[in-house]
């Protein structure tokens, strides 16, 4: 959002991280995170990956919201700006006069910042074939390269040349081996390497070190010996401002693996211990609670944070605006927005969407626009995002001719239509069984050089099977195939369950005997539907043999299987086998849900003459009266 945008919204109201050795520090630049995954091309095109960069919210030492992983994308800066530092890398490094070492590192740290990280050993390369002495310093760098480049164990190779020479690297080149080994998953060799440093004191940790090692291990999944750690820590007698960071990364770490109670423990041990929490400590804790479902312990939690003058950000607002919203308690997520604004934080278009979404998941989309329209009237521009949200909305509540007109206004408003919009759009159109205007929008998805992603394809083939065109949707699956397109379970699970239900099992059955040979391997859904699939065949044995042949291959029924398999067994008049897989559902910790209670209800009346049969079903009856009544 630009500065006027955000100054315009600040102005209107809402609706709604012994010997004689030389200890030299080197930078280190570990900050930020990238991943790769691929797309797919569209049926009859050339298929073409590309990558996308996906991050996880993380909190730094210096409170701001940032990622951390050792792989950075390339830099944001140009081209022409990386060859100008290396033009005058180059300039200084064949000078006649005697190299400035000092400044060739200064250049050096320039193009880490950019991500050039090959760039960067390749001109360390250059120095040394120039006859250019490198240091500490400089070596430092180049194993901090190598760090980024998933290459610990070249840059524990550049390491022994420093012990070669007489010299010893203080903490920071080590704290940058040991993030190096916890990034590609050597958690072990890191805590070691650690163990090992301390114990023969070759380096005084600093508060980085530690947090890096305490860092390392939650994203292990020890969150346990980062607590340990932690303690051992105030023997350091480290400043209490400096050792927030790590109490937030196992807050942080506690709470994303549903231990939020274990979390409010170490909150409430920091404050006993004089430690002040900051905007980042909170925010995690109230996300966790409103993960776990605990969205009003969240707001207490917020205005506490408040009260003690703890300033928060808006994601800590947007955070329980969403949470509430996806409960559709939006009533509640106006509450925080009126908080949020009381405190000065002004309201973004994340915020504005989980408003928008809220209102549309309640079906008032009269409520969700005004959402939209106050958003316009405060000066921040509706991204493509927004607009793909209240589309969704008008698709879900029927509204499908809302939703067109609303996705036909997005080019006029200077936006570029995304993969993501097409897919919304494409889902409400054969949903609402248009399935002419989805073809004829995909084709226009093509024509504007868009390639489907795997949703696409998946939204496409539901779409065909729901509207009983399967036929097509085998057709645009085998063409899938022939162009060796990403395909996963989803899409076989989709198809089986679409031409089982157009009454073609043996098609379906044979799709379920291919998940294998194309290297997959069934799901939940899929053994549940093919399971629904044999019972309406009056396959009974073959029914019971596949649920047995799931547990074998390591994939648990859950209760929507034992349901599933329990109404087809007592639709097919299979009474005493059902009461047999009841039992065994039941003794697992499911329950009938409606549809099996009423139909273990209907059995009740019409075959009373059985005792037998009587005693075992009112075992699995609930008692409440609403069924009670039905046997009077």
């Amino acid at each position: 959002m630009s500065s006027s945008t955000g100054a315009a919204a600040a102005a209107s109201p809402i609706v709604t991280m012994s010997g004689t050795y030389r200890k030299v520090t080197p930078p280190l630049l570990l900050s930020t995170t990238t991943s790769s995954c691929c797309s797919n091309s569209i049926i009859l095109h050339h298929h073409h990956p590309s990558s996308q960069t996906t991050t996880e919210l993380k909190v730094s030492p210096n409170h701001s919201i940032t990622t951390k992983n050792l792989t950075q994308p390339k830099s944001h800066y140009s081209n022409n700006n990386l060859q100008d530092v290396v033009d005058s890398f180059n300039h200084v490094l064949n000078s006649r006069s005697r190299p400035r070492i000092r400044y060739l590192n200064q250049l050096l740290g320039s193009i880490v910042k950019m991500g050039e990280y090959q760039t960067v050993l390749s001109l360390i390369e250059k120095m040394q074939l120039s006859g250019v002495e490198l240091g500490v310093y400089t070596v430092s760098i180049a194993i901090n390269c190598y760090c980024y480049l998933n290459r610990v164990d070249l840059g524990f190779a550049r390491l022994g040349s420093i012990f070669k020479r007489g010299d010893l690297p203080d903490e920071v080149t080590f704290t940058t081996l040991i993030k190096g080994l916890f990034a590609q998953g050597k958690s072990s060799e890191a805590n070691k390497l650690f163990g090992k440093l301390v114990g023969e004191k070759l380096i005084e940790p600093d508060v980085f070190t530690y947090g890096t090692v305490i860092e390392g291990l939650c994203k292990s999944g020890d969150s346990k010996a980062a607590v340990e750690l932690l303690k051992s820590t105030e023997k350091r007698n480290f400043a209490v401002h400096k050792i927030v960071h790590s109490y937030n990364t196992i807050i942080d770490s506690l709470c994303k693996d549903k231990m939020v109670t274990d979390a409010m423990s170490l909150f409430a041990e920091m404050i006993e211990k004089g430690i002040s929490p900051n905007f980042v400590t909170y925010s995690s804790l109230i996300k966790g609670l409103c993960n776990v479902g605990q969205c009003e312990e969240a707001t207490r939690l917020l205005r506490e944070m408040l009260e003690k003058k703890v300033l928060p950000h808006v994601y800590t607002f947007n955070i329980l605006v969403d949470a509430f919203c996806k409960e559709g308690m939006v009533r509640e997520a106006e509450e925080v927005l009126e908080l949020m604004i009381e405190s000065g934080e002004v309201p973004n278009v994340f915020t504005y969407n989980f408003l928008m979404d809220g209102y549309c998941l309640r079906g008032q989309m009269e409520n969700a626009r005004k959402v939209f329209d106050s958003m316009v009237n405060m000066g921040i521009e509706p991204d493509i995002i927004n607009y793909s949200t209240l589309i969704k909305g008008y698709c879900k509540n029927g509204r499908i001719d809302e939703a067109m007109h609303l996705f036909k206004e997005v080019p006029f408003k200077g936006l570029n239509y995304n993969v993501f919009a097409y897919n919304t759009m494409l889902h409400g159109l054969f949903e609402n069984g248009q399935c002419v205007a989805a073809r004829e929008l995909l084709h226009e998805m093509l024509a504007g050089g868009l390639s489907p992603d795997l949703q696409t394809y998946n939204i496409l083939l539901d779409g065909l099977c729901k509207n009983r065109q399967t036929a097509e949707a085998l057709s645009v699956f085998q063409a899938m195939k022939d162009r060796k397109l990403c395909y996963d379970i989803v899409c076989h699970s989709i198809l089986i369950d679409g031409i089982s239900k157009d009454g073609q099992f043996e098609i379906a059955r044979k799709l379920f005997d291919e998940v294998y040979s194309n290297g997959l391997q069934p799901n939940v859904r899929t053994y549940t539907i093919m399971i629904n699939g044999l019972c309406q065949e009056g396959l009974f044995d073959e029914a019971k043999e596949l649920l047995m042949r799931m547990e074998e291959c390591g994939c648990i029924p859950n209760e929507v299987t034992y349901n599933v398999i329990v109404q087809g067994f007592l639709k097919g008049s299979q009474y005493y086998d059902a009461l047999l897989l009841l039992e065994k559902m039941v003794g697992r910790g499911f329950s009938p849900d409606a549809s099996t209670s009423s139909m273990l209800l209907d059995i009740l009346q019409t075959r009373g003459e059985d005792p037998t049969l009587l005693d075992m079903i009112q075992k699995f009856v609930p008692k409440d009266n609403s069924f009670s009544n039905r046997l009077v």
